[in-house]
């Protein structure tokens, strides 16, 4: 596998390209500078981060997966995973806000539109004037996605939408939602199909919007469909594809949360390694002892470990080829490890992680989620089993 795209016979490269450096080391500093300072008050305030939306904005971060044809830079996948591990580094908040248009709501889009949606949505989500959601799960349908119960009705030229969607990032800030309802009872699972939902509809109502262990400035919304009317027009992909758009969207978005995890993973051990070379016991500093060496060592291996598998995930997807299996190999082994990470932090920085004052806090709390959207640890063990040929 190679990067930069200078493979040598008979060996494995890992290089990026100059490029892939140049966003990478860009979107670090914007996240050092602009997002880090201010999580911490974000994280205890919990109000949207409007001014951070606005600069990724003007830095191009929401256009990174559109084509430069509807106004974006169609960064490849490595990149993408690059930018994500970055922002989640310095406010994964704000990260998760970023993936749901570049993982969750562009790609579908590309994929399964027409050029007449393309058109339509493509352009102000890849600047940022407008932000999108992806709505799957209802309250009886998590990881049985085809338990869906919202219905949508054929009425004349257009669908009748009704239903109760739950678990949607950004679903109340976001201008299109990707809604996923039943049209066809008799088809199960062939029976659900995608529609682009504009959140200005009459009969789009937001319930609520949940207070949630972490990710505080991430909004995850729970919705209601009254009646919602939207033009035949809207329906993304054929009558009875849902699923398949479901799914195709999520192999790629796995990526995408296996990256965030491993920056709020790195963000931890740099904390950590700072506060055990500060912190004085018994003499001298924490650091000195090996038990604590010892933690951070293996701390630093689950990271970049889970690094190599994001990356040949992502790899694979730029060249068109299968990569399933390895999008839920990645987010399944990065989610957990940096779980494990978090948890080590807090005990690195004794009675002081478990203090807000300190960002571990965060981290610890941040990073259980990613354990379970996008599909469950779990369901990545299911996916994994049945590339693998199991039943």
């Amino acid at each position: 596998m190679s990067f930069s795209g200078t493979a040598v016979p008979g060996r494995m490269e890992f290089l990026l390209t100059d490029e892939q450096q140049l966003l990478r080391d860009s979107v670090r500093e914007f996240a050092e500078k602009e997002l880090r300072p201010r999580a911490h008050d974000l994280d205890l305030s919990g109000e949207f981060p409007w001014e951070n939306v606005r600069k990724m904005a003007a830095l191009g971060l929401f256009g990174m997966t559109t084509p430069a044809a509807y106004g974006g830079s169609d960064a490849d996948a490595v990149s993408c995973a690059l930018a994500s591990e970055e922002l989640a580094r310095g406010c994964a908040s704000t990260a998760t806000i970023l993936s749901a248009v570049n993982s969750l709501c562009v790609p579908p889009i590309l994929k399964f539109g027409t050029e007449a949606q393309r058109e339509r949505w493509l352009p102000p989500l890849a600047r940022g004037e407008t932000l999108g959601a992806f709505a799957l799960s209802e309250p009886q349908a998590g990881s049985d996605a085809a338990a869906l119960r919202s219905t949508a009705v054929k009425a004349g030229g257009e669908w009748v939408i009704n239903g109760r969607k739950v678990f949607c990032t950004c679903g109340n800030v976001s201008g299109v939602t990707l809604v996923f309802a039943v049209t066809d009872p008799a088809k199960g699972a062939h029976g659900i199909t995608a529609f682009l939902v504009d959140t200005k509809a009459r009969g789009y109502i937001v319930e609520k919007v949940e207070e949630k262990m972490g990710l505080h400035g991430s909004p995850t919304a729970s919705l209601v469909f009254e009646d919602l009317r939207v033009p035949e027009e809207a329906r993304l992909g054929g009558e009875g594809d849902g699923l398949k758009v479901a799914f195709s969207t999520l192999d790629g978005g796995r990526i995408g949360v296996a990256a965030m995890a491993n920056g709020i993973a790195q963000a931890a051990l740099e904390e950590s390694v700072a506060y055990a070379k500060s912190r004085v016991q018994f003499g001298r500093p924490i650091a000195d002892h090996q038990a604590l060496q010892w933690m951070l060592a293996d701390m630093a291996v689950g990271i970049e470990a889970s690094r190599l598998l994001i990356h040949r995930a992502a790899w694979l997807k730029d060249r068109g080829l299968p990569h399933t299996k390895e999008a839920a190999m990645a987010k399944l082994f990065a989610s957990s490890q940096a779980a494990k990470v978090t948890v080590k932090a807090v005990q690195i920085h004794g009675g002081y992680g478990y203090i807000k004052d300190y960002a571990v806090e965060r981290f610890f709390r941040d990073i259980k989620v990613y354990e379970i959207f996008e599909g469950t640890n779990e369901i990545q063990r299911v996916v994994i089993a049945r590339q693998l040929g199991l039943p």
